[in-house]
C-alpha cells in the first residue's frame, strides 16, 4: 500500500522557485516518484531554470522588489491577489498535498485556499520575524499554523520556536546533502596544491556577516606572511562591491577571488576548494546551514557563528569551530587555529563527511518527508 501510494502521489508545493533550496526538494521528491508541481509568486530565473526541465510551474510574475522578508501590509495584499487564479490550479490539479514553504507569504495564501492536507514548512524569518512586526502579523501567522495539517520545521531551534505561536507539534526535517554529489575533489584548484583557502560559499547578504570573514583572513594574512593564503568568495549579492571595496581597504585585495553567482553543478567543485570554510552569520535567525554541511560533506573544516541552527550543524571540537558572532578577532583565531594545524583540518573534514552522512543524508531527509506526507494524507487533521 505504502508504495503503491507514493506512485500516485501528487504534491502541489507553494514557494519561491529560484531558491535553490526549493529546486533541490523538489528534484528529490520526483525521484521518489512523486508528482511534483509548483505554484511560485515569481518567474524562473537564470541560472536555474534550466534545471526545471520538467518541472510544471505556474507563477505570477511578480518583479523582485515584492520578494525581500521585509514584508508589509501592501505586500500581503498583493500575495492575496494570487488566491483566486491558486484555487482555480488546485481544482485543477487536484492534487493529494498542498505543500507550502515559508508560512508568512505561501503559508497564508495556501491556508486561505483552505484545501487539506495542507503542509506548512517554517524557513526562519516567517517565525522569527514576521510575527513580532505588529499583533496583526502574529495573528496572521497564527491563523497559518491553525490550518495547516502538519508543520515542519528544518532545525529544532526553529521548531522551538514555532511552538510559541502553536500547540501542534512540529516535525524536523532537514535540508539533506547528497553524500554521493558532494564529495572531495581534486581535479581543479584556483590557486595551486600548496596554497591554504580559505572562504564561504555563500549569498553575499549582510546578515551573512562576509565581512567577518574579510577582516578575519586579513589579521590572520598579518600574522602569517610566510603562509600562501587565499581568500575564496563564492556567489553573488547586494554586498558584492561593498565587500570588494573592503578588500582593497584592508589590503587583501590580491590575495582575494569573487567568483559572482554560480550555477548549482558548480557548488560541490567551489566547496572542495577549500581549506577551511567560514560562515560567520551575523543573522539571529538563522534557521539551519546547509551550506555549512555541504562543506562538511566536501571534507572541508569549517568555522562558524556560534548562532541559530548552525550550532546544530557544526559538532564544536570535531567537525568545526564555533565562535561567537561579529566578532573578527575570535574568528581569526579559529581560522589561524586550523591553518596552522594541518592534520586537524584533515581530522575534523573526516569526522564532518561523517557527520553529514550519518545525520543529514539527502536519502533519508526525503525518505522522511514522503513518510509525513503519507501519514498525513491518511489522517488529515483539518
Amino acid at each position: 500500500m505504502q508504495h503503491q501510494r507514493m506512485e500516485e502521489m501528487k504534491v502541489l508545493i507553494l514557494a519561491d522557485i529560484n531558491t535553490p533550496h526549493t529546486l533541490k526538494w523538489i528534484t528529490a521528491l520526483r525521484e521518489k516518484n512523486i508528482e511534483v508541481e509548483v505554484f511560485s509568486l515569481a518567474n524562473p530565473k537564470e541560472p536555474l531554470k534550466e534545471y526545471m526541465q520538467g518541472i510544471p510551474v505556474y507563477s505570477e510574475s511578480f518583479s523582485d522588489n515584492y520578494f525581500n522578508r521585509d514584508e508589509t501590509y501592501l505586500k500581503k495584499l498583493l500575495y492575496i491577489k494570487s488566491l483566486f487564479r491558486l484555487r482555480k490550479l488546485v481544482k485543477k490539479i487536484k492534487p493529494d498535498i498542498l505543500h507550502a514553504h515559508y508560512a508568512s507569504s505561501y503559508g497564508l495564501l495556501g491556508a486561505l485556499v483552505n484545501f487539506h492536507p495542507f503542509v506548512v514548512s517554517v524557513w526562519g524569518s516567517d517565525v522569527f520575524d514576521f510575527p513580532r512586526k505588529s499583533i496583526l502579523h502574529k495573528f496572521l501567522l497564527k491563523f497559518v499554523f491553525k490550518k495547516a495539517d502538519k508543520i515542519l520545521s528544518t532545525s529544532n531551534m526553529m521548531a522551538k520556536e514555532t511552538t510559541l505561536y502553536t500547540h501542534k507539534q512540529i516535525a524536523v526535517t532537514p535540508f539533506g546533502v547528497d553524500t554521493n554529489k558532494f564529495i572531495p575533489q581534486t581535479s581543479f584548484n584556483l590557486f595551486g596544491n600548496s596554497a591554504i583557502v580559505i572562504g564561504t560559499v555563500k549569498s553575499l547578504q549582510e546578515k551573512y556577516g562576509i565581512k567577518y570573514l574579510l577582516k578575519s583572513f586579513a589579521i590572520v594574512k598579518s600574522k602569517h606572511p610566510e603562509l600562501m593564503l587565499k581568500l575564496l568568495i563564492v556567489g553573488g549579492g547586494t554586498e558584492e562591491k561593498q565587500l570588494k571595496k573592503l578588500t582593497q581597504q584592508l589590503g587583501i585585495k590580491d590575495d582575494t577571488v569573487f567568483t559572482g553567482k554560480i550555477i548549482p553543478d558548480e557548488v560541490n567543485m567551489y566547496h572542495s576548494q577549500l581549506s577551511i570554510a567560514v560562515f560567520p552569520s551575523i543573522f539571529e535567525s538563522e534557521s539551519f546551514g546547509v551550506a555549512v554541511l555541504e562543506s562538511s560533506a566536501c571534507q572541508v573544516p569549517v568555522v562558524a557563528s556560534r548562532i541559530g541552527g548552525l550550532s546544530e550543524v557544526v559538532d564544536d571540537g570535531i567537525t568545526g569551530l564555533l565562535v561567537p558572532p561579529q566578532d573578527e578577532n575570535a574568528l581569526a583565531e579559529a581560522i589561524a587555529k586550523l591553518v596552522m594545524d594541518k592534520p586537524l583540518r584533515e581530522r575534523m573534514g573526516e569526522a564532518g563527511r561523517k557527520f553529514v552522512q550519518q545525520k543529514y543524508e539527502l536519502k533519508s531527509c526525503i525518505d522522511l518527508m514522503v513518510t509525513i506526507y503519507e501519514n498525513v494524507i491518511r489522517n488529515p487533521q483539518g
